[in-house]
Formats: structure tokens, C-alpha cells, sequence
């Protein structure tokens, strides 16, 4: 990859994680920037592979969702993180996935790891949230004219994904009450 295929790609994840953090700031549900961990962002290293293939099979079809998904996956590390680290830092990937597969991984994350009736306030808050991410991220690919059957389309829907498991990470992690806290 070139040089200014990298610059493009960063200039994109920089203006996806802007617009996610507008939207999740005006939702309630984040400050003005996204809260980062290392530990949350080094699992989805881990994962980013096996996201990729579920995402890619599901986007035709169901493009909001393929999205969407790595928000609450990035949701549900968060949480183990807070939780007990030691016991989940090493979960396989699939085992993020509710009773029908990826399909309802979103409700198992909400209602099984983060205990949130899907009928309540907040995990409706954060549902829709995460899909208006999305939706956010579908205009945004269109405007740049971007073709997902292409390299340049995989490497920017690749960054999008990122940048919607560090929002759900995000979210996740300052409802448990975590700042970010310049030190020195």
C-alpha cells in the first residue's frame, strides 16, 4: 500500500471517529472524545479477521448491521475489561455470539454480558445509537463514491469496523464511569 492510500485511509478513520463521537456525544452516551484501552484495542487485533469474514458474508444484505455489530463487540470486551480481565482477555472471538450465531449478537451483548433488558431505556439508547453510527457510516462511503467490491472499499470498510468497536469500547467504558486523564 502506497503511502497516500495510508494518508487517505487515515484521513477517513479520523473523520469516521469525529462523526462517531458527535453522534454518541449528542446521544448522551460519550464526552467529547472517545475513551481508549489498550487491552480493548488489542483484542480487536485479535479479532479483527473473524469480524471481517462475518461482516462481509452480512453486508449485502444487512450493511447497518455489519457495521453496527463491531460497536457492541467492542461494547462487550469493554465490559469483560471492567470485569474480571484475566478471565475474559483470551474469549474467542465466537464466543461473543448470542443463540442464533452473529446474527443476535447485539441482543446477547446488551442482555447477557451487560445485563440491559432490550426493552429498557438504555439498551434502546445505545441500539439506536450504534445504528445511527452506521447509517452514518453508509452515507459517508457513498459521498466518497466508495465501490465496497473494491480493495480501497475493503480497506476503508476495515477501518470503519475499527472505528465502530472503539465507539461501542467507548460507550461501554464511560458508562462504567471511566475519563480520560492526561498524566504528567
Amino acid at each position: 500500500m502506497q503511502a497516500e492510500d495510508t494518508r487517505d485511509l487515515d484521513r477517513f478513520e479520523q473523520l469516521l471517529e469525529e462523526g462517531m463521537v458527535k453522534i454518541c456525544s449528542g446521544a448522551g452516551l460519550l464526552p467529547a472524545e472517545l475513551v481508549r484501552c489498550p487491552d480493548v484495542d488489542g483484542v480487536w487485533d485479535v479479532y479483527i479477521k473473524d469480524y471481517i469474514a462475518d461482516a462481509v458474508v452480512n453486508f449485502n444484505e444487512y450493511p447497518e448491521a455489519a457495521l453496527a455489530w463491531a460497536g457492541f463487540l467492542g461494547l462487550g470486551v469493554a465490559w469483560a475489561w471492567d470485569a474480571d480481565w484475566q478471565r475474559y482477555k483470551d474469549q474467542p472471538y465466537r464466543k461473543w455470539y448470542g443463540a442464533r450465531g452473529w446474527d443476535d449478537m447485539d441482543e446477547h451483548i446488551l442482555r447477557d454480558v451487560l445485563g440491559l433488558p432490550l426493552d429498557g431505556p438504555e439498551a434502546k439508547k445505545i441500539s439506536d445509537t450504534l445504528q445511527s453510527c452506521a447509517l452514518a457510516v453508509l452515507g459517508l462511503l457513498q459521498h466518497e463514491g466508495v465501490e465496497t467490491q473494491t480493495a480501497r472499499g475493503f480497506y476503508l470498510l476495515a477501518r470503519a469496523y475499527t472505528v465502530l468497536y472503539r465507539t461501542g469500547a467507548a460507550i461501554e467504558l464511560h458508562r462504567l464511569g471511566y475519563k480520560k486523564v492526561l498524566i504528567g
